[in-house]
């Protein structure tokens, strides 16, 4: 998987925006990085699912043709990394709090009406359908947050994770079937690597607990090959 969009994704995550994201949740840089690396597999996993279903390709692609793509989409992945780290740059040190601040209040509601770029409730409920309790459940088990940390946590990501892909959809030229595919794989190695966890979380009926540790040794694995 050291080629896989969660890699990729993983990647850019790091330092910075890690920390960032570790100041809004309360909780130290590390702490953050761990559950990012939980979180990712479990997001692009059940992303890759989806998009097998008749349509969920389509249905994906036409989503970031329209909310995350060029000059219409306006907020691409730069812009949301630029905004983690209070500035312009993905890659700079010691920027403030503003801009992270900024994007969560469109996010969480804390400001003006979230943008179709930054709707991460929509974005969670396309991705998680009726699991996402579940998967909240799971990730806070797995990574020691609270409900309440998980929840902001997934409402950062949502809207990331689908600018990364926009990103990526431009980058590599991909139609409707292309992503389909990619996102395919994706799901793929996360089964094969968890044991099938990603769809037991999926399907589960009732409200039982659900242990995602091993999505997390999957980010960790990947964190681990980039020191």
């Amino acid at each position: 998987m050291n080629d896989s969009l969660i890699s990729g994704l993983l990647g850019q995550l790091q330092g910075a925006p890690a920390g960032q994201i570790a100041r809004q949740l309360g909780t130290d840089p590390q702490t953050a990085q761990n559950a990012i690396a939980a979180a990712l597999p479990m997001m692009l996993g059940a992303m890759g699912r989806n998009a097998q279903a008749p349509g969920g390709a389509d249905a994906l692609f036409g989503a970031l043709q329209r909310d995350h793509l060029g000059a219409a989409g306006g907020m691409d992945l730069g812009g949301l990394l630029g905004s983690l780290l209070g500035g312009g740059n993905s890659g700079g040190a010691g920027a403030g709090m503003g801009g992270l601040g900024d994007l969560l209040g469109s996010v969480l509601g804390g400001g003006a009406p979230a943008s179709r770029q930054v709707d991460a409730g929509g974005i969670l409920g396309h991705i998680f359908g009726g699991a996402q309790p579940r998967a909240e459940s799971g990730l806070g088990q797995a990574t020691g947050l609270n409900g309440a940390q998980v929840s902001k946590l997934l409402m950062m990501l949502a809207p990331i994770v689908m600018g990364f892909l926009a990103k990526q959809v431009s980058a590599r030229n991909m139609d409707a079937g292309g992503l389909g595919q990619v996102l395919g794989q994706e799901h793929a190695q996360v089964q094969q690597q968890s044991g099938g966890l990603l769809d037991a979380v999926l399907d589960q009926n009732g409200d039982g607990k659900v242990d995602l540790s091993d999505l997390m040794k999957i980010g960790g694995s990947l964190l681990g090959g980039r020191r």
